[in-house]
């Protein structure tokens, strides 16, 4: 009697293998963690955190080239075509460091070092990304902003990536300048030439990364030693890190000034008081490293995003603004 009872209990719960003993079908939730996990990876190759500080330094840029606030569109115009154009060369330095990056811990994660996004995928999927950034540029904005996106990443993928950045300890002092094209594209977009502050506000960025990114190398220099990457900090003593770390925070803060005819003392205050705090702090760095104490050099490096950041956005209210400009 009790078998009968033990088939209909089973008949009235749901079989898990579907109708007729069939198998049931993936369910819906394994495959939107599927999808969920191949958007995060092609995310993943663009570096989505050094977009978004590429990106800001480009809006002030236009705001200054225009003196006042230029359109919501061609803001969002050339923030999307610069977006793009700055994660077709994040995403084409994966595809070439896929190596190097498997052996760094600050880097082992990436899709291309894990294998999560097969290398000929992300080089075409860098290459596509590239080709819209400057169909987008010329449609939206103009020839020369379009012709520049496309230099910034030939030069970041060809120069510093497969060149530079393998074979000497200047890679990220030269390498560096195609991390100072979004300010010259912003100019563009809203001007359709490059001015000499737009010149200027690149000479800003180019001298910021050294001192930027030797900070970062000082704190995974065995990262980059394990990989075969000479970077400064891998090829010289910390004490000559140090020292050109202060060289460049000087040479750094005394180019700011060169924006004095074009802004106000808003500007002038900020770029005074902001890059002398940056130069003391590269100071203390170097003298901690000659004084043979244990240095924090992670320190500068997060003052040195927060310094860029604030000089920009002082630049952008600075020419909203409209205020006498000093000289």
């Amino acid at each position: 009697m009790s078998a009968p009872v033990s088939h209909r209990g089973a008949a009235e719960r749901p079989d898990r293998r579907g109708t007729a003993g069939q198998a049931a079908p993936a369910p819906a939730r394994g495959r939107l963690a599927r999808f969920r996990d191949t958007v995060r990876a092609y995310l993943g190759l663009t570096k989505t955190r050094i977009i978004e500080q590429l990106l800001v330094v480009t809006v002030p840029a236009m705001i200054l080239a225009e003196r006042a606030i230029p359109s919501v569109w061609l803001i969002l115009a050339t923030l999307v075509g610069g977006a793009m154009a700055a994660a077709s060369a994040h995403a084409l330095n994966c595809v070439a460091d896929a190596d190097i990056d498997a052996k760094m811990k600050r880097t082992a994660r990436r899709p291309t070092a894990r294998g999560e996004v097969p290398r000929r995928n992300a080089l075409i999927f860098g290459l596509v990304l590239g080709a819209l950034s400057a169909v987008w540029l010329w449609a939206t904005t103009n020839l020369l902003s379009a012709l520049l996106s496309v230099a910034a990443i030939a030069f970041y993928v060809l120069v510093y990536t497969l060149v530079l950045k393998r074979r000497t300890s200047q890679n990220i002092v030269w390498g560096g300048a195609a991390g100072c094209m979004p300010v010259v594209i912003g100019w563009s977009a809203v001007t359709g030439t490059v001015g000499w502050p737009a010149l200027v506000m690149f000479g800003v960025i180019f001298f910021w990364t050294p001192p930027h990114f030797w900070a970062l190398a000082m704190k995974y220099k065995d990262d980059y030693a394990a990989a075969e990457v000479p970077m400064l900090p891998v090829v010289a003593t910390p004490r000559q890190v140090s020292v050109r770390i202060v060289a460049y925070s000087w040479v750094m803060a005394l180019w700011t000034f060169l924006l004095l005819p074009v802004t106000s003392w808003i500007y002038a205050a900020f770029a005074l008081a902001g890059g002398a705090y940056f130069v003391v702090s590269a100071h203390r760095l170097h003298a901690g490293v000659k004084a043979g104490r244990e240095v924090a050099p992670m320190r500068l490096f997060h003052l040195s995003n927060l310094y860029l950041c604030g000089l920009f956005l002082t630049i952008a209210v600075d020419a909203a603004i409209g205020l006498p400009t000093v000289l």
